[in-house]
């Protein structure tokens, strides 16, 4: 008997706007980068914050989500803060930046630059 198995969701949703960010970073990407990478390095006032860059190895425990405009990593420490996140990316006239809506966070800080959770 054949086993099926199903491709596990990814642990962090992506919006149209956000994948093509990431496109845009991609295409004046340092040489010998391979994609984008979330992390949550504790930091700020409320532990943890959120941390974009880019990554030029993959590390074994890393959540890879294939996009359009390249290839994006969710470090493996922080998975578990982030699952069923949704990452967009925002533009108004006097700021431009990733956002996250996080299931997971139990607060943030006044500034809205770290969270906890």
């Amino acid at each position: 008997m054949a086993t099926k198995t199903r491709e596990r969701p990814a642990a962090l949703i992506l919006t149209p706007a956000a994948e093509a960010r990431i496109a845009e970073l991609m295409a004046k990407a340092p040489e010998g980068t391979i994609g984008v990478k979330l992390s949550t390095p504790r930091r700020g006032c409320s532990g943890l914050a959120y941390s974009v860059d880019y990554v030029s190895e993959e590390a074994p425990f890393d959540e890879k989500i294939v996009t359009p405009g390249g290839t994006f990593y969710v470090d493996g420490a922080s998975v578990l803060y982030l699952i069923g996140s949704k990452m967009d990316w925002t533009e108004d006239d006097f700021a431009a930046g990733f956002t996250f809506e996080n299931p997971n966070a139990k607060g943030q800080c006044g500034c809205g630059e770290s969270f906890t959770v």
